[in-house]
């Protein structure tokens, strides 16, 4: 048994009756939709026409929503049915990052994430959905997709239908007929601020009402429903900065171990900002989590694929390594070979600390923008810069390459200012490697956009060009005074949070439905 769904849009009359249904069955609360009626205007005076498409659930076969999900609450049923278990939720959001059709919501009430599961709770007693049985044009058809002579097989085989973004591979089992492409395409109608009956999708920060390039003066939103508008924001920007700079101090002061340098000139800083970092990271993403008391199922009842658990894994494996390189240089007198190979071990959890978030967002399919080749190893360098420039910070008490202070600064402000120029040439690239239109329109927020002073004064300008202004006094100045260090490093950590907070922002941007 494997459940499909067409929806009939030659038949549809946009009564809204499947939506009214699905609230009342399922008991949806006020402000969110698992179904909904989108209704899109084209044409003008007596030549208009109104166009009703039903926006909904998928029920994708390889669903990224279940492969992101941390603990299974999100999972898929031998008959073709993507549930959720709303005990088992967190609240993390990753499954409404990874739905590239806009279908999942966070439920007020329970703080947990929702959406359409064909009415699981009747189906399984011989009933239809209550969408399908309240439909009075029968425009809405579910059945069985492995039997050959079901009707619903038949006119899918028969009859021209199609899926929506087949383009990502999720394998869609809801299929559209006579649909409208200003319907599933958002970006192919322009979009009031208010629509039919007040109703329009709910961007809560004005600036990311962006316009839509290349939309059609003639197709218009004329009813939509609100829907999520910045499920990650600031923590989970900050999440990122302050891993940044745990992975970094682990790389950087790995790297000098597994070179040969004796511990005392490392001292207790490297161990010191990786635990902070990491320790900062996980408490942003707690945080921001709907049901953070529900944390720990992340670790006991965890769900293999998701990189928000790989994640996890790597946070608490990096914090071990950083309190035994802390351990160990108190205690003092372990062999040399073994901070080496330990340097080593932190040069690969640093890097895998700053890094994995690039699969995490690559799981996250709804959003383009993140799907970048540049990630990982911008994720890297990011760490590279974090690390050093706070490390420099205290040029006098980091310890880190030969134990004369006026070679300190140097080596310092060199990894710094080289990380700065690889940083640079990362969002440089980041602006210009997308070719996806949804990518592009993210591009063209970042650049154009109510924040594009703040991408080339905060992130090119405060972040880049002026600490490594400041930094080339390293090669005119003699002595290296310790102030350059501490003008430059404040300027790159403030440039490169504000490019996280942008980065986060820009990849939910573009609408999904």
């Amino acid at each position: 048994m494997l459940w499909g769904k067409l929806i009939d849009h030659d038949r549809c009359i946009g009564c809204h009756a499947c939506s009214v249904a699905c609230k009342s069955e399922n008991q949806v609360p006020l402000g969110v939709f698992r179904t909904w009626v989108k209704q899109v205007e084209k044409g003008a005076g007596e030549n208009a026409r109104r166009h009703f498409g039903v926006m909904r659930c998928n029920q994708c076969e390889n669903a990224p929503c279940v492969a992101i999900c941390p603990t299974a609450a999100m999972h898929r049923r031998p008959d073709g049915i993507v549930d959720f278990d709303a005990a088992l939720c967190i609240g993390c959001k990753g499954c409404i990052q990874a739905c590239p059709y806009d279908a999942i919501y966070i439920d007020p009430e329970s703080n947990t994430a929702a959406k359409c599961n064909f009415c699981a709770h009747r189906i399984e007693v011989g009933l239809e959905p209550a969408c399908v049985a309240a439909c009075p044009t029968e425009a809405l058809v579910v059945g069985d997709l492995e039997d050959p002579d079901d009707p619903l097989t038949r006119t899918i085989s028969r009859k021209a239908v199609e899926v929506r973004k087949p383009e990502l591979g999720t394998q869609p089992k809801v299929y559209y007929k006579g649909v409208d492409q200003s319907l599933l395409n958002p970006r192919a109608a322009t979009r009031p601020a208010a629509g039919y009956w007040g109703a329009s999708r709910d961007v809560p920060h004005e600036e990311l009402s962006v316009p839509f390039q290349g939309a059609p003066a003639a197709a218009r939103v004329a009813y939509d429903v609100p829907r999520e508008g910045l499920p990650w924001g600031g923590k989970i920007a900050t999440y990122l900065f302050a891993k940044s700079v745990g992975g970094g101090a682990l790389m950087l002061g790995g790297a000098a171990l597994a070179l040969g340098a004796p511990p005392a000139w490392i001292g207790l800083w490297g161990p010191l900002f990786a635990l902070v970092g990491i320790a900062v990271a996980t408490v942003c993403l707690v945080a921001d989590l709907k049901r953070p008391e529900r944390f720990l199922l992340l670790l006991f009842r965890p769900q293999p694929k998701s990189w928000l658990v790989k994640g996890a894994y790597v946070l608490i494996a990096s914090s071990v390594l950083a309190a035994a390189w802390g351990a160990g240089v108190i205690r003092e007198g372990l062999p040399k070979e073994l901070w080496q190979v330990g340097g080593v071990l932190c040069v690969l959890a640093g890097a895998a600390t700053t890094g994995y978030t690039a699969f995490l967002f690559a799981q996250a399919k709804g959003r383009a923008f993140w799907q970048s080749p540049l990630l990982l190893p911008h994720l890297v360098i990011q760490g590279l810069v974090a690390g050093s420039a706070a490390l420099a910070l205290f040029p006098g008490w980091a310890g880190i390459g030969p134990a004369s202070p006026v070679q300190r600064p140097m080596i310092l402000g060199s990894l710094l200012a080289a990380a700065l120029l690889l940083n640079l040439l990362c969002v440089i690239g980041e602006l210009t490697v997308h070719g996806n239109e949804d990518a592009k329109l993210a591009v063209t927020w970042l650049r154009e956009g109510d924040t594009g002073g703040v991408l080339t004064w905060g992130v090119l300008v405060l972040g880049h060009i002026f600490p490594l202004f400041v930094l080339s006094g390293l090669w005119l100045l003699d002595p290296v005074p310790t102030e350059v260090l501490a003008v430059a490093s404040p300027a790159a950590l403030i440039g490169l949070w504000i490019w996280e907070h942008l980065y986060v922002q820009a990849g939910q941007v573009p609408p999904l439905s």
